[in-house]
């Protein structure tokens, strides 16, 4: 049940989705293919710009794969007012699955990272991340808050993919996954995740909230008020999401229509899509990936590149390689040595650059 050889696997002329984390069920236990991530993120023309990440976070058969099935058609096409397709065209890209076959508790990335020039005229690298989990059962739920967290501490942007509604446990879950960030903040005074964005699924209340961003943000001002009457960890809950992250938002999909709930063999063609779905994914994925609105990843303050993050990354995961969940001081101590080691390695290589010069 390892993780593929990774030589094999990443083929970068052949963009796919690429398993980076893998949680083995039998042992709980965790696995970077960190040959994989450093192939992909240690590439010469991206490995020292400032990186953008873009994770869709959520249960299996959600719809995901869908989302991130138009964001890659985003990202191919940014430049085309039409980027979202002709009525026939499939999607491709993430290879989008519907039905349910056995699904693997991890974070997948997209193989090619994007350059994007930035308003002001700084390039960027733009990485998409699913992380998939379910917080079904006893024995699951350290391995999805565990990958969940993971994916938290390396984006930038968290999608929150839920199903209808934002009910109580999906917030105690998110509570569950930040829970980290917010006990190590207590040493740093700041807000350790960035944006968080709410993603409501086939919303079906548009008279009381309406679709999109707007509605979604009356919405989410209702779910996440804390009120005198409420029960003690009701309250508790909606702090420590406030406490966590400096932006959330949410947005208020509707539902793509029969077509693409009953067909097995629906491929994404736009025919097949509810009007009103399509209307409003053409507002949300510029969204989150337009050039001027992408959000850099920052971890204590300090902007992240590509090659950074490949050392947060092996420094976290670490972590919750032993046995407990960590004690949230540990994940402090993880950020500091990743930190150095991204400095060492930012050194070493310019100081071989300067020797090639000599």
């Amino acid at each position: 049940d390892a993780l593929p050889d990774s030589d094999e696997e990443v083929d970068l002329d052949k963009p796919c989705p690429i398993q980076i984390v893998l949680a083995h069920e039998d042992d709980h236990n965790f696995e970077l293919d960190e040959r994989a991530l450093e192939k992909i993120l240690l590439q010469e023309h991206i490995k020292d710009l400032n990186i953008v990440v873009v994770s869709v976070a959520g249960a299996f058969r959600k719809g995901k794969s869908f989302l991130l099935d138009f964001m890659l058609r985003y990202m191919y096409n940014r430049t085309s007012p039409c980027w979202i397709g002709g009525n026939t065209e499939p999607l491709t890209g993430f290879t989008w699955r519907g039905g349910c076959e056995r699904e693997t508790t991890g974070i997948q990335i997209w193989s090619e990272v994007f350059v994007i020039d930035k308003p002001n005229g700084t390039k960027v690298a733009v990485l998409l991340m699913d992380t998939q989990g379910a917080f079904d059962s006893q024995s699951t739920i350290k391995d999805c808050a565990t990958v969940f967290a993971l994916s938290t501490m390396t984006s930038s942007v968290q999608v929150y993919n839920l199903s209808q509604n934002i009910q109580e446990d999906d917030l105690q879950h998110l509570q569950l996954f930040t829970e980290y960030g917010r006990l190590a903040m207590e040493e740093i005074y700041q807000k350790p995740f960035q944006t968080l964005m709410f993603l409501i699924r086939d919303w079906s209340y548009p008279y009381e909230h309406s679709y999109g961003l707007e509605g979604g943000k009356k919405f989410l001002e209702k779910r996440l008020q804390v009120k005198q009457n409420q029960h003690e960890e009701l309250q508790n809950v909606r702090k420590h999401i406030h406490s966590c992250f400096s932006n959330l938002g949410c947005f208020l999909l509707p539902h793509p229509g029969l077509k693409v709930a009953t067909n097995p063999n629906f491929d994404g063609r736009l025919n097949d899509i509810d009007e009103d779905f399509k209307k409003e994914l053409r507002n949300l994925i510029p969204l989150l990936l337009a050039p001027e609105n992408l959000v850099e990843k920052e971890i204590s303050g300090s902007k992240v590149t590509c090659r950074d993050l490949v050392e947060y990354f092996k420094a976290y995961i670490k972590i919750y390689q032993g046995e407990e969940l960590p004690h949230p001081k540990s994940m402090l101590q993880a950020t500091a040595e990743a930190n150095n080691l991204a400095a060492v390695a930012g050194a070493k290589d310019m100081y071989s650059k300067s020797m090639e010069q000599v």
